[in-house]
């Protein structure tokens, strides 16, 4: 028998009666995965999950219960497991809340999609075993592959202060890259990077003609590489191609602004932040050109949604203003902690408390994080520069667990001499300090340079959480940058 989502509601908050507030949360996932390399199949999957989690507010603490028995009982449950350890652990609270932390939202959102008849199997895997084969554009290649993958995600949330929220996402990401060969050098070139092509939409983005055409560049690009000199060891002007301001967004700002990282949350695992709860409202991060978005409203890109997983609503929030920090990524419960004893305005908190699955409670995840477009294009950058080089798409990070000092390498690198792109170099790499880093901000490409891609596996937490993430920017320039090359 299958229970309706108020039913089950119901049978938990009669579990609970002395609970404050008690919410339902429901999720539901499929996925479908399909691989080749060097033209010939590699693997498939297919993936579906369901359960739900039940939060309930007692004494000014919350606490959860899941489950995947999708009956009244279950749900009567796991209310009691939230309610018993709300009791038991509420008089060692660190914040106390009352139900403002649940808004009673009302609302559906269904990703906007232009295309939604699935190619069928053997369409994709003809596709992909294409793809391989026009990237193998000489012997020098030795290895080529190919990938789609195709997720369906509904969330459903429910309180009983009257919160209803139905939201379904479709997601579709696909890539493809080579390596080649030539002596002792071995060369990686890709679409964008791994997992950037990943979008909210339907089947329009399988794109199966542009792709080819991309992966006749990527191929040849790779063997190009191959006899390219190695990218200088100096300073110079960096300009970073978007789909490498992806990841310096993501690993330099996204992070180190979630609130629960400043508030030491997560030092245990994957680091805290060099951002200071003071630090908001007037820290200089960058230089007056970075202006940054939490920004839920371009229906493809990756994390963009009506209402987080706490029931907030998601609207577009500037975090960066001319580059001074205005505001820290996290929702009502977060910035209320932040925030002790202040009324938290609603331009200080952002919709992001997320949840990977059913059995994960909701934490601070950057969701869509963009850098907005500048009034430069890309011919004025390039023009602009004395002495630099081009950097795009992302092949190894590193960064230390304030998110403050990194390091970054990329797929393929371009010098820039008296305005002019001059000769491509091979395993260009650079390095700096966040804060340093960004205040050298010289150049923000124009809408033209614009382009939005997606980080499907963003990892954070314990127990882990991987989910979604966002991120769109224009061709960058910095000023200063320590370059160097590696490899031999």
């Amino acid at each position: 028998m299958i229970y309706t989502s108020e039913s089950l509601l119901e049978a938990a908050k009669n579990a609970v009666p002395k609970a404050d507030l008690v919410t339902l949360r429901i999720h539901r996932t499929r996925g479908t995965s399909f691989a080749a390399q060097d033209g010939a199949f590699e693997s498939s999957g297919y993936s579906a999950d369901q359960g739900f989690m039940v939060e309930v507010l007692y004494d000014g603490h919350i606490a959860y219960g899941a489950t995947q028995n999708l009956t009244p009982q279950g749900a009567a449950e796991a209310a009691r497991q939230a309610f018993n350890a709300a009791q038991t652990a509420s008089a060692f609270k660190i914040a106390d809340f009352d139900k403002n932390v649940r808004p009673d939202t009302e609302l559906k959102y269904e990703t906007l999609r232009g295309k939604k008849t699935r190619p069928s199997k053997t369409e994709i895997f003809d596709y992909l075993f294409e793809i391989c084969n026009i990237l193998k554009v000489s012997d020098e290649v030795i290895d080529t592959h190919a990938y789609v993958e195709l997720e369906e995600e509904q969330i459903e949330l429910l309180s009983s202060e009257g919160a209803n929220i139905l939201q379904d996402f479709y997601r579709i990401g696909s890539g493809l890259g080579a390596a080649a060969r030539r002596g002792d050098i071995i060369q990686r070139r890709s679409y964008n990077g791994y997992g950037a092509r990943t979008f909210q939409g339907g089947y329009e983005f399988l794109n199966f003609a542009k792709s080819k055409a991309e992966a006749k560049r990527v191929g040849n690009e790779v063997i190009e590489l191959l006899g390219a000199e190695p990218c200088p060891s100096d300073r110079r002007t960096l300009v970073l191609m978007p789909d490498q301001m992806l990841l310096q967004i993501h690993e330099s700002v996204g992070h180190p602004l979630e609130i629960d990282r400043i508030l030491g949350d997560e030092r245990n695992f994957a680091g805290g932040s060099f951002i200071r709860p003071e630090d908001i409202g007037s820290f200089q991060y960058g230089s007056k050109l970075m202006n940054i978005c939490y920004d839920p409203t371009i229906p493809y890109q990756l994390a963009t949604f009506a209402a987080d997983q706490t029931g907030a609503q998601a609207k577009k929030t500037f975090i960066i203003k001319d580059g001074i920090l205005v505001c820290a990524l996290g929702s009502i419960e977060s910035a209320g902690r932040l925030y002790a004893g202040k009324t938290v305005q609603p331009d200080k908190m952002v919709a992001n408390q997320r949840a990977t699955s059913w059995n994960r409670p909701p934490i601070d995840r950057m969701a869509n994080l963009n850098l907005e477009p500048g009034t430069s294009s890309f011919d004025q950058i390039i023009s602009s520069i004395e002495k630099g080089i081009i950097m795009t798409s992302n092949r190894s990070w590193s960064i230390d667990d304030y998110r403050n000092k990194f390091q970054f390498g990329c797929e393929y690198g371009q010098l820039i001499e008296n305005g002019k792109i001059t000769k491509t170099v091979r395993d260009p790499n650079y390095r700096g300090v966040s804060q340093n880093f960004w205040r050298n901000l010289c150049a923000v490409g124009d809408k033209s340079t614009f382009h939005v891609y997606g980080t499907p596996n963003c990892g954070k937490g314990e127990p882990n959480q991987v989910i979604q993430v966002g991120h769109a920017s224009p061709v960058c320039a910095f000023s200063d940058v320590e370059v160097f090359g590696g490899g031999k």
